[in-house]
């Protein structure tokens, strides 16, 4: 009931206004920023920084949470429209939601990333509130070896449901894993793979490779195929979601948060992780398996909830426990320390007007988000109208200026056409893209995490699983390596019960 009533003086702070004006300002803007490739909301909000010097606190985070929540759906509409992933979390919904776009279904898939944006924030918004102190506690409980467990979770997971097979699954993340090499080692401060260039010593960033194995990768790839093809403009399709639509994504949209949520709150890599694993568990569990990878909109509607309910869980170990689990989080914080606050376990103590504000503008954030960009999924879907000569001409573009914008280093475009060029080379052969983005954003988490529980160990392997969740997630783990040859056993024991049977038949008769 504390909580409760705390929520609504909060909602009496975000509907102000002034405050709502600053939550529209975040959701536009965020939307905007989002939609260009490469500038993600972690570069939003740092940009934005310092236009919110003048502001007062809570009406600075109200915008902040905006640009968050914004940013976010605009990441998604690249990625669906023009296989451009926005930021990092947008990347699951390119597998099946440009399929969807190219088949003429991409206002579909907007209204879904768009509802599925929606009941995730809600949902994850309404656990914010309800499970913060727990949440909170059960991550200080969680060790490296925990840590490094999640990530071969979605390590195994991701290339054993993704391309024809499960070799070029393995050496797609490979790809990815040696690219996340690249840089300084974080344990001896080595250098590795840098060929002696002082600006590889920081490693690639995550955004140059998503944009250049995407987006440079598929327009070289239209570009090699434009001659044996028309190159005609897309059909944009209805701007509705039917019956069928519906019955496929609501259960996604309720499953995505349950997974979003807890990872959001835990540091565990932000919204990545569980946007793969929702992607995964959509397509064990559907009806429609043979859709996926040809456009299922259930792998749009599952990870596009499960991102957004994850932006509310980190929003639950920054505010209580001051410890940023995303890029954004950690640009938040230093938010926070600019107006000489510091989030903890008294936060809500000394700022309850500041944090009430802030939760109660993430359901307003919602409600304008779901407002502003439902209506235009048909207006965003148009953009598929375009000559592709002239649209992938212009996705060039956009992705060497978002490239650019990461660092400010001419190398960097250069990195980012190499990239392009592996990226066209990985669909020349089949390797789907997804496992080495994975490898590239998860790979040296997992490398420091592994190393971590090594020396807490003294060397010992026993070290990795000597935690009930470790083993528990070792056991999943094992579960999806052995199903495929547990499937095998199961229907050639059924193949051999039938046979049995018949032959009792026969013998009988």
């Amino acid at each position: 009931m504390d909580s409760l009533n705390s929520l609504i003086d909060g909602f009496g702070t975000a509907l102000t206004p002034m405050n709502l004006l600053w939550a529209a300002t975040g959701v536009l803007l965020g939307t905007a920023i989002g939609v260009l490739p490469g500038i993600g909301p972690a570069m939003a909000v740092a940009l934005l920084l310092p236009v919110t010097y003048g502001l007062d606190p809570t009406g600075a985070f109200i915008m902040f949470a905006g640009i968050y929540y914004g940013a976010m759906f605009g990441g998604s509409t690249t990625s669906i429209l023009l296989n451009t992933p926005g930021e990092s979390a947008a990347v699951v919904a390119a597998i099946e939601g440009n399929p969807m776009a190219k088949a003429g279904r991409g206002a579909q898939a907007l209204a879904a990333a768009a509802i599925g944006h929606f009941a995730g924030g809600m949902i994850g918004t309404i656990l914010l509130v309800v499970l913060a102190p727990t949440i909170a506690s059960l991550a200080i409980g969680i060790g490296a070896p925990d840590y490094f467990a999640i990530m071969v979770l979605a390590f195994i997971a991701v290339t054993s449901v993704l391309g024809a097979s499960r070799i070029r699954g393995i050496a797609s993340l490979l790809i990815g894993l040696t690219i996340g090499l690249v840089g300084l080692d974080q344990m001896t401060g080595q250098q590795r793979l840098t060929f002696g260039s002082l600006h590889l010593a920081d490693g690639v960033d995550v955004v140059i490779v998503a944009v250049g194995l995407f987006a440079i990768g598929e327009a070289l790839w239209v570009a090699a195929h434009l001659r044996r093809s028309t190159g005609k403009p897309i059909p944009v399709g209805r701007p509705w979601l039917g019956r069928t639509d519906l019955k496929r994504t609501w259960k996604p949209w309720l499953r995505g948060p349950v997974i979003g949520f807890p990872f959001g709150a835990i540091p565990a890599g932000g919204a990545e992780i569980p946007t793969f694993l929702s992607y995964v568990t959509e397509k064990r569990l559907s009806k429609h398996r043979d859709q996926f990878g040809k456009g299922a909109i259930e792998g749009v509607a599952g990870p596009e909830a499960a991102a957004s309910a994850s932006a509310a869980g980190t929003l639950v170990s920054m505010l209580t426990l001051g410890l940023p689990t995303t890029a954004v989080a950690a640009v938040m914080l230093a938010a926070f320390q600019q107006y000489g606050i510091q989030p903890g376990p008294l936060l809500f103590e000394r700022e309850p007007e500041l944090v009430w504000g802030l939760i109660a503008s993430l359901f307003v954030g919602m409600v304008l988000l779901l407002a502003l960009n439902l209506p235009l999924a048909p207006v965003w879907a148009k953009l598929l109208r375009i000559p592709r000569p002239y649209l992938y001409a212009g996705i060039l573009f956009f992705a060497a200026v978002g490239a650019y914008a990461v660092g400010g280093e001419s190398l960097d475009l250069v990195i980012l056409l190499v990239i392009g060029l592996i990226g066209f080379g990985m669909r020349r052969y089949g390797l789907p893209v997804l496992p080495a983005v994975i490898g590239v954003i998860l790979g040296p988490a997992a490398e420091q995490q592994l190393r971590r529980a090594l020396q807490i160990s003294d060397g010992s392997v026993t070290g990795l699983v000597n935690t009930p969740f470790s083993v528990t997630v070792y056991a999943i783990v094992v579960l999806i390596v052995a199903w495929p040859l547990i499937g095998r056993l199961i229907a050639r024991l059924r193949g051999g019960r039938k046979t049995a049977e018949e032959s009792r038949t026969v013998s009988g008769g």
